[in-house]
């Protein structure tokens, strides 16, 4: 089968910042609860969920909206910070831009779905010249309406940004929410990378179609053969 379009998460996907958003989140935990996030717990609860959802989940119940931006804004700068003195890891993944260069050459339809929220989009956009492939006004984000995955809506509206449906989608995705997500969508084909997590990882999902270590891996002949440049 053929496919129409593209959905990309963004951090462990294009990005592979997982391990840097992990020691900002260890050090916010240990300051909110006293103790630091288990590796089980980054899996289960911080990845693809929003600042919110993952201080509710350290503390035990809602938190109040000023606790909710002032850990979460520290905690987004810390990161950046971290990511822009990283010198030797601060650009997309392995075969990338190769990937991104064939979709645009071939007028793929493609999009960017990430519970980041806007000012780190923009910190992407700026640093990794996202605008090259990406329409900013088509990617999705935490905005404080989009619900978090693992519910559906982010690859929902992502889809319907770009005018297809979801089943005429691939989306390329690193976490266990995300993963959920794009399969509670529709989304007609997911496949996992390895970009923090090992191949084995992923072998046990159902819900997983494919897996790749890198974008050097993604088979182009996945694509609908009209969509290609002739």
């Amino acid at each position: 089968m053929s496919y129409k379009g593209i959905i990309f998460d963004f951090n462990g996907t294009l990005y592979w910042d997982s391990a840097m958003h992990k020691r900002a989140w260890r050090e916010f935990s240990k300051i909110i609860r006293g103790t630091e996030f288990s590796d089980e717990e980054m899996v289960l609860h911080m990845f693809g969920r929003t600042n919110e959802e993952i201080i509710e989940y350290a503390i035990g119940k809602k938190p109040e909206p000023e606790m909710v931006e002032k850990y979460g804004n520290e905690k987004e700068a810390l990161y950046r910070k971290r990511a822009e003195n990283d010198k030797e890891n601060f650009h997309l993944a392995k075969g990338a831009v190769e990937f991104l260069d064939f979709l645009k050459q071939n007028n793929i339809p493609r999009t960017i779905a990430t519970m980041s929220d806007k000012t780190n989009v923009d910190f992407y956009f700026e640093h990794f010249d996202l605008g090259k492939w990406f329409n900013i006004d088509k990617v999705v984000y935490a905005d404080g309406i989009v619900p978090s995955k693992p519910a559906p809506d982010i690859y929902q509206i992502a889809s319907k940004n770009l005018d297809l449906e979801p089943k005429d989608c691939i989306v390329v995705e690193d976490a266990i929410s995300g993963i959920k997500s794009a399969q509670s969508a529709g989304i007609g084909k997911i496949i996992a990378i390895c970009s923090e997590e090992p191949y084995e990882f992923y072998t046990s999902m159902s819900e997983v179609s494919e897996i790749i270590r890198d974008f050097d891996e993604f088979d182009r002949n996945l694509f609908a053969t009209e969509n290609l440049a002739k």
